[in-house]
């Protein structure tokens, strides 16, 4: 394995058990500095430049293009959450009556409501995936590849279900929305960081990411890229500086009818943060430097033994192949008092997510193969009393 845990530039305490960045992602040291230098610029405001409101978030863009392998950085607007980018992209989507969006079962509440609520103004359909069951030999891919016909104007979905890690082939999905003219609307929130994407590879149509998983980034901060179909689009605000020529102030109230080019437009007020921004560049910087890859292949390595012990106790979780291994789910023995179970992690401070008789496991480099053993013996425990 070419890297190790990651543990020092974390301050994660030692009786702790923290297997839930997929929702919330803790601070390393170098964000936490990166964030104070913020505050101590608001503090002395006169140090504020006029390039500190554009510089910083040029190369905040340009880092996350390289994340996601983008050659034009001006195709990604920084927004506050994922809500926001996903009404962004509905707002310029026209569907005819009839029209069908094409969503996964149990998508993220993010990822929905922005369609249900077009597919009502255009008298459109959801078309709703769900997963075939264990006794069919269709797995959910060839579903949604088949879902996918004429009438489908949106295809909206995760690069894997946020709810458990099942893995979408999203190269063939795309290539299926593109043979019927379809937009393809990515929600990676729960991948990309953690898991190797490429836009010139699955050439979605929008990529939305929230910035506080695995982007290590503070709760407020998203990502967007927009493909060639929103070159041109209507933003849902209008500020001063997605306009071109913004940056010279002296002139600002000769007033400009033209965006700066791409998906500046799509940028959200005051997206020069000094906190945020500089908090999100030490975080991209350091990903980039680990690489999701390395990351993957870490959460791998770390989480096989705790894997096989658990599936020994009775725990369903899907094949290594069908899922992601930074995030899964475990889908707990018939019997099990699961109210009690919870609370007894929270006894002793386990953190997961429970998604009803599932549990769902997120670990990354700051996690060690012992961090699962705490809830691999908590779990035998409770088993022992059904």
């Amino acid at each position: 394995m070419g890297l190790t845990h990651q543990k020092h530039l974390f301050d994660i305490p030692e009786d702790v058990t923290y297997l839930n960045i997929a929702a919330q992602s803790p601070a390393f040291k170098a964000i936490y500095e990166a964030g104070l230098e913020g505050l101590q610029q608001k503090n002395r405001p006169y140090t504020i430049t006029l390039s500190d409101y554009f510089e910083p978030v040029i190369q905040l863009k340009k880092l996350f293009a390289t994340l996601i392998d983008a050659d034009d950085y001006n195709r990604v607007a920084t927004i506050p959450s994922v809500s926001y980018g996903m009404a962004t992209v509905a707002n310029n989507i026209k569907l005819q009556p009839g029209d069908e969006i094409v969503v996964i079962d149990e998508q993220f509440p993010s990822n929905y409501y922005s369609w249900k609520a077009l597919s009502e103004t255009y008298d459109a359909t959801i078309k709703t995936v769900v997963k075939p069951s264990k006794t069919d030999s269709k797995s959910w891919d060839d579903a949604i590849i088949e879902a996918i016909t004429d009438q489908t104007a949106v295809v909206a979905m995760g690069n894997l279900h946020w709810s458990n890690g099942s893995l979408f082939n999203l190269k063939a999905i795309s290539q299926k929305a593109k043979q019927h003219h379809a937009l393809l609307i990515i929600d990676g929130s729960q991948s990309v960081g953690a898991l190797p994407f490429s836009i010139k590879d699955i050439q979605p149509d929008a990529l939305i990411c929230a910035g506080y998983k695995w982007l290590f980034g503070p709760y407020g901060c998203a990502y967007a890229y927009y493909g060639s179909y929103f070159d041109n689009g209507k933003p849902i605000e209008h500020n001063w500086a997605n306009r071109l020529d913004s940056e010279n102030f002296a002139g600002l109230t000769n007033y400009q009818s033209q965006f700066k080019p791409l998906a500046n437009r799509y940028q959200v007020g005051e997206s020069g943060n000094f906190i945020y921004v500089k908090m999100q560049i030490a975080a991209l910087q350091q990903i980039i430097e680990w690489t999701p890859n390395t990351i993957q292949e870490y959460c791998k390595t770390i989480s096989v033994n705790a894997v096989k012990e658990l599936k020994a106790l009775g725990c369903h979780i899907q094949d290594d192949n069908d899922r992601s291994h930074h995030l899964f789910g475990i889908e707990l023995p018939e019997g099990l008092n699961v109210e009690a179970f919870k609370q007894d992690l929270a006894n002793r401070q386990i953190y997961v997510s429970f998604r009803g008789r599932y549990i769902r496991v997120s670990c990354h480099l700051f996690n060690t193969e012992a961090d699962f053993k705490p809830l691999i013996a908590c779990l035998s425990a409770h088993l022992q009393q059904v």
